[in-house]
C-alpha cells in the first residue's frame, strides 16, 4: 500500500498515489518551498521528483524523458499512465524563473537536467577532472622498457592496455569475467617499474584501491607476487572521524601516489569518483579497472558506465575514446555460460533463451517460478545444495577449516531480493530445512551451528574481517571441538570466535549485488517475478558470470526476457559532456 501524504500540495497529491512520490519526497519539496517563498505548482513538482531522482540512483531529473519513463516504486491506487505531466516547455519556462535554482539554491538546471545543487556539482566535478585528465600531456616513455614489460603478453587487447596506461595520465579497462584484467594490472605495476628503472627514478608510489573492503581483498590475493596491498577507498581518503562525508585527502591536501587503480569501478558511485578525482594529483596516474555490464553503485550514479560510453559497440568517437580499451577474449570460462554472457550484453531476450534451452553442459534452466514451484521441481537445487552442504558439515565437524572454506565455494544460491518468497532470508530458512532433513544431528534453530556459513556484513578493522568475507563455523579439534568462525584471507586461515562477531549473517544464500566481483564453482540463480523492478539485466549479467564451472537459473521465460530487456537506466549529465559528437 502507498503511504499518502497529508495536506500534499494538490500538484503532488496524484503523483503520490500513483507511487512516484513518496512521503519523504513531498516533504522535502514542501520545505523547500516554502524556505524559499516558491507557489507555483510546477516548480513544485520539479522539485520533488528532483529530491526522488537521487533515491532510485540517478544523479538528475531529466524533464524531457521523465513522463515517458517514471516507474510507480510499489502498487499503487493511480496508474502511472493516468497522470497529467506538464508540457516541457512551460515546465523549464517555470523552473528557470524560480528561486529554488541558482548558484547557492537547493536545485540547479542545466538544459532540460534539473539536479540537487550538490549533485550537479560533484558531476562538474567529475567531468572537469576526466577532460583535464584526458588531454593532458602525454608522460614519457622509454620504448625498450615497455617492450620488455609487454615481451610475455599474447593478447592483443591486454598489450594495448598495459601501453595506453603506460603512455597516459588518464586510461580505463574494460572486461567481463575471465578477460584479464587482474593480469593486465599486474603487467602495469610491471612496466610502471621499468619505466622508473630506466629513467633513474624511484619505483612510483602506487595506491589500488577497490569501492569495497572484500574488492580490497581480493586484489590483494590475485596480486600477492607483486607485493601490493590494496585498499578500500575510503580508507584511502581518510574519512574524518566526525563527518562521514568528508574526507582529509581533497584538492587542498592532495593523495601523495604517482598512480592510483581503482578495480571494480562499477561499483563507485558518483559522489565518491569525485571525492577521488578532487584528491589525485593531476600529474598523478589514475587507471580505471572494471565491467561496465555490472550492477552499479547501490548509491546515486552509473560512472564506469558514463565513461565507457559507446566503446562496449565499438563505436567512439569521444574526447575519452583513445584513453578506454576493451578486454574481449575470455580465458577464465566457455561453453554455455560465455555464451549466454554475451547473449544478455547484446540485449535481446529471444537469443538468451535460445542459450538457456540449448543444453549445454555447463548451464541447466529450471523454468520454473522459484517462489510457487513445488519441492519435485526444486530437486535439482536441493541436490546440489544438499550434496554441498554435507561436505561443508562434516569438514567443519572434523574441524578441517580449509576444506570448509573450499566447499563454501563449490556452490552459491544467489537471490535478487533481501526478504520475501524470492528473498535470501526465505532461501536460507529453506535450505537449513533440507540439511536438518537429510543429514544427522544438523540442529539449525541454534544461533551457531557447526557448519554454519556466514557473509560480513561490516567492516570490523579491529578484528580484521570486511564486508563481504565469508566464513564457516567449525569444531576446532585443538580446542576441545569449541565453535570457531574460520576464514581465509590471502594464503592464511584464521579463526575468530563467533561470540566476537557482531555483523554477520548465514549465506546458504546470498543477494546477487553482494555476490559482485566473486566466483563460484557452481551458481544457482533464482530470479524473481518479472514485475519485480530490481530484476535487470546488469543484475542477471552479474549472475550469470559469478559461475565458474555450472549455472544452474530457476526462473520463468518472463521473468528471463523482463530482465533482458530492462537495462539499468541512470540519468546523469557525464556521458553526455564526456562523448559529445559521438553517434
Amino acid at each position: 500500500m502507498i503511504d499518502v501524504a497529508s495536506a500534499a500540495p494538490p500538484v503532488l497529491e496524484p503523483f503520490n498515489r500513483a507511487g512516484v512520490l513518496n512521503l519523504a519526497d513531498v516533504h522535502v519539496a514542501k520545505t523547500l518551498a516554502r524556505v524559499c517563498g516558491e507557489d507555483d505548482p510546477l516548480v513544485v513538482l520539479a522539485a520533488a521528483l528532483a529530491v526522488r531522482a537521487p533515491r532510485l540512483g540517478h544523479v538528475c531529473l531529466d524533464l524531457e524523458s521523465v513522463a515517458e519513463t517514471v516507474a510507480p516504486e510499489e502498487d499503487a491506487e493511480v496508474p502511472v499512465e493516468a497522470l497529467e505531466w506538464p508540457a516541457v516547455d512551460e515546465w523549464l519556462a517555470a523552473i528557470e524563473r524560480s528561486s529554488l535554482v541558482a548558484d547557492d539554491a537547493p536545485l540547479r538546471l542545466d538544459g532540460a537536467r534539473l539536479y540537487l545543487n550538490r549533485g550537479w556539482r560533484a558531476e562538474q566535478l567529475v567531468i572537469r577532472s576526466l577532460l583535464s585528465r584526458v588531454s593532458a600531456e602525454t608522460p614519457a616513455v622509454d620504448e625498450a622498457a615497455l617492450e620488455r614489460a609487454l615481451s610475455g603478453v599474447k593478447d592483443n587487447h591486454q598489450r594495448w592496455a598495459v601501453e595506453t596506461a603506460v603512455r597516459r595520465r588518464f586510461s580505463v579497462i574494460l572486461g567481463g569475467p575471465g578477460t584479464g584484467k587482474t593480469t593486465t594490472i599486474k603487467t602495469i605495476l610491471e612496466a610502471l617499474r621499468l619505466q622508473a628503472s630506466a629513467s633513474g627514478r624511484d619505483e612510483p608510489d602506487v595506491a589500488l584501491v577497490a569501492p569495497t573492503g572484500k574488492a580490497a581483498q581480493r586484489v590483494t590475493d590475485s596480486i600477492k607476487d607483486q607485493d601490493f596491498t590494496a585498499t578500500t577507498i575510503h580508507k584511502l581518503l581518510r574519512r574524518e572521524p566526525d563527518n562521514a562525508t568528508r574526507f582529509r585527502h581533497n584538492v587542498d591536501n592532495p593523495l601523495p601516489h604517482d598512480v592510483v587503480i581503482v578495480d571494480e569501478t562499477s561499483m563507485v558511485s558518483l559522489d565518491l569518483m569525485a571525492k577521488l578525482l578532487d584528491a589525485v594529483r593531476p600529474e598523478a596516474r589514475l587507471i580505471l579497472v572494471g565491467d561496465p555490464d555490472q550492477l552499479v553503485s547501490v548509491e546515486s550514479g552509473a560512472v564506469l558506465g558514463d565513461i565507457a560510453g559507446p566503446v562496449r559497440e565499438q563505436r567512439a568517437d569521444g574526447p575519452v575514446a583513445d584513453a578506454i580499451v576493451v578486454l574481449r577474449k575470455v580465458y577464465r570460462h566457455g561453453g554455455g555460460i560465455a555464451d549466454l554472457a554475451v547473449a544478455i550484453q547484446r540485449g535481446r531476450p529471444r537469443p538468451v533463451l535460445e542459450v538457456l534451452g540449448a543444453g549445454h553442459e555447463d548451464v541447466t534452466w529450471l523454468e520454473i517460478d522459484p517462489a510457487e514451484a513445488v519441492e519435485s521441481a526444486l530437486a535439482p537445487v536441493r541436490e546440489l545444495v544438499v550434496d554441498a552442504g554435507a561436505r561443508l558439515v562434516a569438514a567443519a565437524r572434523a574441524g578441517g577449516a580449509e576444506i570448509a572454506l573450499q566447499c563454501l565455494e563449490e556452490v552459491r544460491l544467489l537471490c535478487a531480493h533481501r526478504r520475501g518468497a524470492y528473498g535470501v532470508e526465505d532461501w536460507v530458512a529453506r535450505v537449513e530445512k533440507w540439511l536438518a532433513l537429510d543429514l544427522d544431528d544438523f540442529d539449525p534453530a541454534q544461533s551457531w551451528y557447526v557448519g554454519r556459513p556466514v557473509l560480513v556484513t561490516q567492516n570490523d578493522y579491529q578484528l580484521g574481517v570486511l564486508n563481504g568475507d565469508t566464513g564457516v563455523t567449525i569444531a576446532d579439534p585443538d580446542d576441545d571441538g569449541r565453535l570457531q568462525v574460520a576464514f581465509r584471507q590471502a594464503e592464511a586461515t584464521r579463526t575468530i570466535a563467533p561470540q566476537r562477531l557482531e555483523h554477520v549473517q548465514t549465506v546458504h544464500a546470498m543477494t546477487i549485488h553482494k555476490s559482485q566481483g566473486s566466483q563460484f564453482d557452481t551458481v544457482v540463480a533464482l530470479l524473481p517475478d518479472p514485475t519485480s523492478k530490481i530484476l535487470t539485466r546488469e543484475l542477471l549479467y552479474t549472475a550469470v558470470t559469478r559461475a565458474k564451472d555450472r549455472l544452474t537459473v530457476a526462473a520463468t521465460a518472463e521473468a528471463i526476457e523482463a530482465a533482458v530487456a530492462r537495462p539499468v537506466r541512470r540519468t546523469s549529465g557525464l556521458r553526455d559532456a564526456l562523448w559529445r559528437g559521438s553517434h
